[in-house]
C-alpha cells in the first residue's frame, strides 16, 4: 500500500506521521540501555554535488533505510537521516532532510529504499520545517512510491528536494 488518496486519508496520515516518530524519538531518550542494533538512531551525512551517484544507508535490526541521490550545484551539504522501530515492532520510519530547511542543490535523482518492510507512506518535500517555514511538500505527479521505494519521476521532478519521511509496515508472524 503506498500514500493514502484522498483528502481525507491525506490528512489522517498527515496528523500520524509526526505523532509516530515523535513516539520513536521519545523511546529513543527514554530507553538507554537499548541494545544498538534496535535503538533508534540519527546520523549526520554530506549530500555532495558533482553530478555522481551516491548512497548512504542505515540499518536498525531486520530493517534498512538506503539514500541513493545524484545532485549538482554548490558545495556539500550536512542531511540527516533518522530511522526507528516502534514500541510494538509494527512500523518502520526513516526520514531523510536537510537541518537547515531548504537545499541549494539541484537534484538529477533520488531514491530511497527500505528492506525488510513495505511502505504504509511516504512523502518528499522540496523545503523541510525550518524556523518559521513549513514543510513544502512536492506534487503527487513528481514522484512515485512502490511496496519498498520512494523516487523521483523522470520528466516530472522539478529538482528540488529537502526531506524524505517513509513509515513502512513490518512483517509479523501469525500465531
Amino acid at each position: 500500500m503506498a500514500a493514502p488518496s484522498g483528502r481525507s486519508g491525506r490528512h489522517a496520515w498527515a496528523a500520524l506521521v509526526p505523532a509516530a516518530l515523535l513516539c520513536l524519538a521519545a523511546r529513543s531518550a527514554a530507553e538507554p540501555g537499548t541494545a544498538p542494533s534496535t535503538a533508534p538512531s540519527t546520523a549526520e551525512f554530506d549530500v555532495r554535488p558533482g553530478g555522481e551517484v551516491h548512497s548512504f544507508s542505515r540499518s536498525l535490526g531486520d530493517y534498512g533505510c538506503t539514500f541513493t541521490y545524484s545532485a549538482q550545484g554548490g558545495t556539500n551539504e550536512q542531511w540527516q537521516m533518522h530511522v526507528g522501530v516502534s514500541e510494538d515492532n509494527g512500523l518502520f520510519s526513516c526520514s531523510i532532510w536537510r537541518p537547515q530547511g531548504k537545499s541549494y542543490l539541484f537534484f538529477t535523482q533520488f531514491k530511497a529504499e527500505v528492506k525488510g518492510a513495505k511502505i504504509e507512506y511516504a512523502m518528499a518535500y522540496s523545503q523541510a520545517a525550518a524556523g518559521a517555514q513549513s514543510d513544502i511538500p512536492l506534487k503527487q505527479e513528481e514522484f512515485e512510491i512502490t511496496e519498498t521505494t520512494v523516487s523521483h519521476r523522470e520528466g516530472k521532478f522539478r529538482f528540488e528536494l529537502s526531506k524524505l519521511t517513509i513509515v513502512a509496515k513490518t512483517p509479523r508472524d501469525e500465531l
